[in-house]
């Protein structure tokens, strides 16, 4: 085996385990979000019983929806919908939501006007 062969060699698998590398790193990314508010706007009617149609509660024990992170709201619904996270009201309303569903109010929820600081009133 000559020099030549061995350094052509060793690139070969240098840039091998390189592009190995750089397609576990992207397939470990969490994939994007896809949901879109407009979606989520059309499928948030029967939140609005409890969480008010600008997201904020109709009553203080609802959360606020209403400017939460994206990522925070599906995680969410998502455990209601598992069972991982418990309560008996939400896991009647995440229970039929798919995936996209999950998105969509999740990206409705994040666009609105987000929580706002009281503490000086």
């Amino acid at each position: 085996m000559t020099a030549e062969h061995t350094m052509k060699s060793v690139w070969r698998t240098t840039l091998l385990v390189a592009f190995l590398a750089v397609t576990m790193v992207v397939a470990s990314r969490p994939v994007w979000a896809t949901g879109t508010p407009q979606a989520g706007m059309a499928k948030s009617a029967t939140c609005e019983a409890c969480h008010g149609k600008d997201g904020r509660g109709i009553d203080p024990t609802y959360p606020v929806l209403a400017g939460q992170y994206e990522s925070y709201l599906i995680k969410a619904l998502s455990d209601y919908r598992s069972g991982k996270r418990t309560n008996p009201i939400m896991a009647g309303m995440a229970a039929p939501l798919t995936n996209q569903d999950i998105e969509d109010l999740a990206s409705w929820y994040a666009s609105m006007q987000g929580l706002w600081d009281i503490s000086g009133e």
